[in-house]
């Protein structure tokens, strides 16, 4: 494998340096002068890679949703029981939810939906357009007659939404602790419980 080339060190430096700083300071507060100074390139290097703050913001909030969705790529599995691979999956969930950087960073992009739409939306749209992990394996689980017909998207919102109740939104809005692993293996049992309960197809 050949090494990275510099320009593209330059631009994970540049991301890094954006993520630390939109996390501690929020869109408005956060300078390009500062995140240069932070990945120790020049402000033009900055711009070079990214015309704007707002590209730059949105491309690390891309960035950032996008490495927690490659911890949720669990292939399905015909031999094993849904029970035992959804449970697995929503550990994988919980893992990416507990990390205090995905949690700080996610509360600036949620902030930036509420009050700066116009800059959020294309963001969100962006994120949309992947298919992540949970979609996919609750697709090839419909394939395999294992789970009811439908939209995989729509399957995997209402999993993903019972996890997210206890630990997303609560440690988001209002500063709560992330759950510890006696807290969550009864959340991912309630969840994986109520979602066969009207997902699972009739054997």
């Amino acid at each position: 494998m050949s090494p990275p080339r510099l320009t593209d060190l330059k631009r994970d430096a540049i991301l890094k340096a954006a993520a630390a700083e939109f996390r501690a300071n929020g869109f408005e507060a956060t300078s390009m002068d500062r995140i240069a100074a932070v990945a120790e390139v020049s402000k033009r290097t900055v711009y070079n890679h990214f015309p704007s703050k707002e590209e730059l913001f949105a491309e690390t909030i891309v960035q950032l949703f996008q490495a927690s969705a490659e911890l949720l790529e669990l292939p399905y599995r015909p031999d094993l029981p849904l029970r035992e691979q959804l449970s697995e999956l929503l550990r994988l969930k919980m893992r990416t939810l507990e990390q205090q950087d995905f949690l700080d960073l996610a509360r600036v992009a949620i902030s930036e939906a509420i009050h700066a739409p116009e800059r959020a939306l294309p963001v969100f749209a962006r994120l949309n357009q992947r298919e992540e992990g949970v979609t996919a394996w609750i697709r090839a689980a419909q394939a395999d007659g294992k789970l009811k017909a439908g939209d995989p998207v729509f399957a995997a919102t209402m999993l993903q939404g019972q996890v997210k109740a206890f630990a997303f939104w609560p440690q988001v809005a209002m500063g709560a602790a992330p759950l510890g692993p006696e807290q969550q293996e009864p959340v991912i049992e309630a969840a994986v419980s109520m979602f066969l309960s009207y997902f699972g197809a009739a054997q």
